[in-house]
């Protein structure tokens, strides 16, 4: 399933291989197809033109539309979308943070009032993953939940505790899915995620605890959700020693290229973010000197690709000139163009790390491009 071919300090070269899609170069980044569509409207053949090798979808809101029965009716979320490489579904565990207001947790689970029509919806451990069965994904994450940083100690170390035993559930039922003769993917895996806040002997206990579970790979949950970035970083210096090194570790919600070149550094192999599709839909574009925001004035008559270094299908073709007259003349076009280029930044931006590792250069390439993909051109 997962092999390390190399190291570079804590950095590390692997390989991945699940039910669908053959080997995934890692460290890579999952484009993030939240309701089975890369916002921005790209489709699962877009995503094999700019180099993507994990597609990620939301357990809650395809349950919510067009409901997980129906992505089951049609054959699974890989046959509707039309998508044959790996698929990786959250648990809808990140709604217990971002629906703060239309929820209610207890230890059965969470009852959420539908961000779409109010009508109550309650999901635990067994829900999340009988959906998540239903969408036939490569990868099943635990249901746990998401606590907003800063919090109380007292209050993060009782969901801790109350996330630890979601996992054990999540283990449990997803065992006994895999044995149902119906079962849409039987090689679906299961990864559990490390909560904690930003209080490292926290973080470090649930990681011990959440091991002996046995999983298939660990996430580290819960950060760049209001803390610093050194605050995250040091959080992830304390848990990484007690993660798994046979298994992967995948660092959820996170994040800039400067974050993810960081998190290479400290030993992490999964990312996935919704800031590339986000910010192109907004105009501001990735390139290898920095950011930009591709709506400035100063673009309007300017014939150069967004990024003379980049090769994507949009720098080949478009000026900076067209794009911002997408953007000013609020044409569709605008953010498919932009979100092609970031995701295929993105894409390529994980290609150089691997080279990088590949070649020992690592310390060099996180030392130059760490700080220069920060600025805003």
């Amino acid at each position: 399933m997962f092999e390390i071919i190399k190291t570079q300090g804590r950095a590390r070269r692997g390989r991945f291989s699940c039910a669908h899609g053959g080997v995934v170069q890692t460290p890579v980044f999952m484009n993030v197809g939240t309701q089975g569509a890369i916002k921005g409207a790209l489709s699962a053949h877009d995503l094999k033109g700019i180099k993507c090798q994990i597609e990620l979808s939301n357990t809650y809101h395809l349950h919510l539309r067009p409901g997980d029965d129906v992505v089951r009716a049609l054959g699974g979320l890989h046959k509707m979308m039309d998508w044959d490489g790996p698929i990786l579904t959250d648990s809808g565990g990140f709604q217990v943070f971002s629906l703060a207001g239309l929820r209610k947790i207890t230890e059965e689970g969470v009852t959420f009032a539908s961000h779409i029509d109010g009508r109550r919806i309650f999901m635990g451990p067994e829900e999340s993953m009988r959906i998540q069965a239903n969408l036939g994904s490569d990868i099943a994450m635990a249901f746990d939940e998401c606590v907003e940083n800063p919090a109380p100690y007292d209050y993060v170390k009782a969901s801790c505790e109350r996330t630890l035993r979601w996992l054990e559930r999540c283990v449990k039922e997803h065992n006994r899915l895999l044995e149902e003769p119906d079962c849409l993917n039987p090689g679906q895996m299961l990864f559990g995620i490390n909560q904690g806040g930003t209080y490292a002997d926290l973080r470090i206990w649930h990681m011990d605890q959440i091991t002996k579970l046995g999983c298939d790979g660990y996430a580290i949950g819960g950060l760049a959700v209001g803390e610093e970035t050194s605050v995250m970083y040091d959080t992830i210096d304390a848990v990484e020693p007690h993660m798994p090194a046979d298994k992967p570790r995948y660092l959820m919600g996170v994040g800039t290229p400067s974050n993810i070149i960081e998190g290479v550094y400290r030993g992490v192999d999964f990312f996935d973010c919704v800031m590339p599709a986000r910010n192109a839909r907004h105009g501001r574009l990735f390139t290898w000197k920095g950011s930009m925001n591709i709506k400035n004035e100063k673009y309007k008559l300017d014939t150069l690709p967004i990024d003379p270094e980049c090769d994507c299908p949009v720098c080949r073709s478009f000026s900076r000139a067209y794009l911002r007259h997408l953007f000013k003349a609020e044409e569709m076009l605008a953010m498919r163009l932009a979100v092609m280029h970031n995701l295929w930044f993105y894409n390529t931006l994980m290609e150089r790390i691997r080279e990088a590792l590949d070649s020992g250069d690592y310390e060099a390439f996180r030392n130059h491009y760490s700080p220069l993909l920060e600025q805003k051109i």
